[in-house]
């Protein structure tokens, strides 16, 4: 049981330095200015041919886009972090509580400074189909998203008896978040490295919270 435990962390710690250093090489390269080709390729794959301004398929897949990038928006992601925290503090998991609580507010400021300092223009290929207010890498609904649904999923797939249940829990919080990265891009709003970058960088962090939430459950 520690062995696999072990193999657990250390394959953790591995995937979370890949994706450091993957968020470094895509920081550097985007701060060397400019849209990659292949963010303009994949921007594209979602707009009408010979019709930028509008969007590939029918009016209600515009729709469920806008709903599903909600999901990963400052309001709702505060909300359940929010409810979450509430919750672990109810059950006495008080230690849970503070990393949980602690990763979100690092994850959100840490978002902040980062596009403050890359400074990275939003697309200007294609019309935004959602309000942006701030700068463009790393997507902030890409890197927050992980942050709060991986992690919440790590803490209740401890809990959880079967190993069916902990691949529900994980997958559906995996899916989530990619579906929320792609509809950012899908409503023109983000390039391709952006999501990528977030995604890279919100991965990282969820990791490290869910390795200190494990070692912190025991001991509450």
């Amino acid at each position: 049981m520690r062995a696999a435990g072990g193999i657990r962390v250390l394959l953790t710690l591995v995937a979370a330095a890949a994706g450091l250093a993957a968020f470094a090489a895509l920081t550097d390269d985007v701060r060397e200015g400019g849209a990659f080709g292949i963010d303009r390729t994949l921007l594209l794959v979602f707009r009408v041919p010979g019709h930028l301004d509008v969007a590939a398929g029918p009016r209600w897949v515009r729709e469920a886009a806008r709903d599903v990038t909600a999901l990963g928006g400052f309001t709702v992601l505060t909300l359940v972090s929010m409810f979450a925290t509430a919750m672990l503090l109810i059950h006495r998991r008080r230690r849970q509580a503070l990393v949980f609580a602690g990763t979100v507010l690092l994850a959100q400021g840490l978002s902040e400074v980062l596009k403050a300092w890359i400074d990275r223009p939003r697309p200007l290929l294609v019309p935004h189909l959602d309000l942006v207010y701030s700068s463009s890498f790393p997507s902030g609904h890409a890197m927050m998203t992980p942050v709060v649904y991986l992690t919440l999923a790590s803490v209740l797939a401890a809990g959880a008896q079967r190993r069916s249940e902990k691949t529900l829990l994980l997958g559906a919080a995996v899916l989530l978040t990619a579906a929320v990265g792609v509809s950012r891009v899908y409503l023109g709003v983000h390039w391709p490295t952006d999501v990528l970058g977030g995604w890279c960088l919100g991965g990282v962090l969820a990791s490290a919270a869910a390795l200190a939430l494990e070692r912190a459950a025991p001991q509450i």
